[in-house]
């Protein structure tokens, strides 16, 4: 059996850090070569980053860029490495470049730019055109970018059916959200067996703005059939031998290969490969594939992922919260003392007349089990003087919302004093169910740099925060925490559900109404209270504008909001339900 080892990069960059993210992956194939690797594949754009956005406008930077990549490929003596570059040939491509032992010898121009949610490929890059494969020894092989891979019809299939691949390459930046791995896992298992080749499948890992990566990389045998995968949220090298005569066997086995359209007149041009000295190497010995995460194991690690690469590739030293006693700020604060260490996150309780003992003590346990540093700052004297200060403008009006408001805007603006005098990032703790319905204050409690829970709803709140008690052998979040009703304690005795629907009603609207789009009418058709469809939806629609002020938060659901799923701010389009009355904030 002639054999071929592949190593697979998988490794967190810095977007815009050329020269940081050029270092890591040098570093990572010198580990390759020590390993016996024959090729050694990284994702894409890892030289720049991903996204680069409007980097990629400036020709200083693509300049930088394409130097750092020759740069990498003169360190590929004795290998071939494959990568992702942005390429600027006459017009500027998102670019998987092939380097053979020292020298570059092919780029391969992506040639589906996705351009939707979150992607915009389309501002920056040139379609690519054409394909090519390359013959390295016993092995023909195709390289394709990302997206390429997703169409039954798309390069990876000419590589293979045109060209003769036998090894099917694909670099990506393939952003995580809930249940995107095992739809991934499908479509390249049947990208392999359909073609009779293997796959290689190589995902960054780690956060950039809203976007986490869950890595991942993958290996399937021309049989579909999984051989290697990489772990999830971490860096990793995953390492994998081929048996370069499989295809061929796999080939011969399934008479689906006969029915293949004839090869066109024009087929994908070969490119050889330089032969290189063979390298003994002993077999690799009892690989397994890593087992993917449990469902709520594999959200928090995306958050804490998500949290730990925001504020450290941002360059803060540490992060404040306000701390309510509540279930938000509970999790968050647990999150982020996952991700930072409980030395570097600062809990602040700001109490007012309105706030329980219990809260204040749920607080302060919350914050001595998970070993982060608490303060406490009493906002009463500061909020009555805000009343003092109104009162002649209010006259005889009654309390009502303004003055509940006022509360979470003196934590806001105490929270980034200490953010401007301590140099830490402000985390906010609103859930997605709160952020979609605008039931939030605006400059106070969406005042903050990153939104950690942004995108989780207000029960997958409550279950992640169980799950991380059970990991924990103990109550880490104060079970008194998780059964007290929630509220936002700004005015006597309130509850969430005396301005919402009960969370167990409100989320699964939600998640029809924003993720699946369906509309009001086919929600109550599916067996929805109508009054509670008719009440979220309207929330949703005339809350744009709060929603567009809340900071940048991890995307974990399949469209969150921002640039996955907005609404224009003016907007009179209700169908079958009327204009939308004007609400008060809340």
């Amino acid at each position: 059996m002639a054999a071929l080892r592949l190593a697979l990069g998988q490794i967190n960059p810095t977007v815009g850090d050329i020269g940081g993210n050029t270092a890591k992956l040098l570093a990572r194939l010198d580990t390759a070569r020590a390993a016996g690797a024959d090729i050694v594949i990284f994702p894409e754009m890892v030289v720049s980053g991903y996204p680069p956005e409007d980097l990629l406008l400036k020709p200083d930077f693509v300049a930088a860029c394409m130097e750092a990549a020759r740069t990498i490929a003169r360190a590929s003596a004795g290998l071939t490495v494959i990568f992702g570059c942005p390429w600027l040939d006459g017009d500027l491509v998102n670019a998987a470049l092939t380097a053979h032992d020292g020298a570059l010898v092919g780029v391969s121009a992506k040639r589906y730019l996705p351009n939707y949610g979150v992607f915009d490929e389309n501002r920056y890059f040139a379609t690519g055109c054409g394909t090519m494969v390359f013959a390295r020894d016993e092995m023909t092989f195709g390289v394709s970018v990302c997206e390429d891979i997703w169409y039954p019809d798309g390069p990876p299939t000419e590589q293979a059916k045109h060209g003769g691949a036998r090894l099917l390459v694909n670099i990506s930046a393939s952003p995580y959200h809930m249940d995107k791995g095992a739809s991934r896992q499908r479509m390249l298992a049947t990208r392999a067996a359909d073609n009779g080749a293997f796959v290689a499948y190589v995902n960054l890992v780690g956060g950039q703005d809203e976007l986490v990566f869950d890595g991942q990389s993958l290996v399937f045998g021309p049989d579909g059939a999984l051989m290697a995968r990489g772990r999830q949220f971490e860096e990793d090298l995953v390492l994998c031998d081929l048996d370069t005569d499989q295809p061929t066997r796999q080939r011969l086995l399934d008479p689906r290969c006969r029915k293949w359209e004839p090869v066109p007149t024009r087929c994908p041009p070969r490119v050889r490969l330089a032969a290189l000295p063979a390298k003994p190497c002993p077999a690799l010995a009892g690989t397994v594939p890593a087992a993917p995460l449990g469902r709520l194991e594999e959200v928090y690690r995306a958050l804490v992922t998500a949290t730990r690469d925001y504020v450290r590739k941002s360059g803060f030293c540490g992060v404040a919260l306000g701390l309510s006693g509540g279930i938000d700020s509970s999790l968050t604060a647990a999150i982020a003392a996952d991700a930072l260490g409980p030395e570097n996150v600062l809990g602040v309780a700001m109490p007012t007349r309105f706030s329980s003992d219990d809260s204040l003590e749920d607080a302060e346990a919350l914050a001595a089990r998970l070993g982060i540093e608490c303060k406490t700052v009493v906002i009463e004297p500061i909020f009555q003087a805000f009343l003092t200060a109104l009162a002649p403008l209010f006259g005889d009006r009654p309390f009502d919302v303004t003055e509940e408001n006022l509360q979470p805007r003196i934590r806001g603006t105490l929270l980034m004093a200490l953010s401007n005098k301590f140099g830490r990032l402000v985390l906010t703790t609103g859930n997605k169910s709160e952020v979609g319905v605008g039931y939030s204050t605006l400059y106070g409690d969406t005042a903050g740099g990153y939104a950690v829970i942004k995108d989780v709803p207000k029960t997958l709140v409550y279950a992640l925060s169980r799950w991380r008690n059970e990991q924990a052998g103990t109550d880490v979040i104060p079970e008194r925490v998780l059964v007290k009703p929630p509220t936002a304690e700004l005015r006597p005795d309130q509850k969430d559900s005396d301005s919402l629907p009960e969370y167990d009603a409100l989320d699964p609207v939600l998640r029809a109404y924003v993720e699946l789009g369906l509309s009001p009418t086919a929600m109550v058709a599916g067996g929805m209270d109508a009054a509670v469809v008719d009440r979220v939806t309207r929330l949703v629609d005339r809350n744009e504008y709060k929603r567009r002020q809340s900071p940048p938060g991890p995307k974990i659901t399949s469209r969150a909001f921002g640039k996955d799923w907005r609404l224009p701010i003016v907007n009179r389009y209700a169908p079958e339900r009327g204009l939308c009355e004007p609400g008060k904030e809340s």
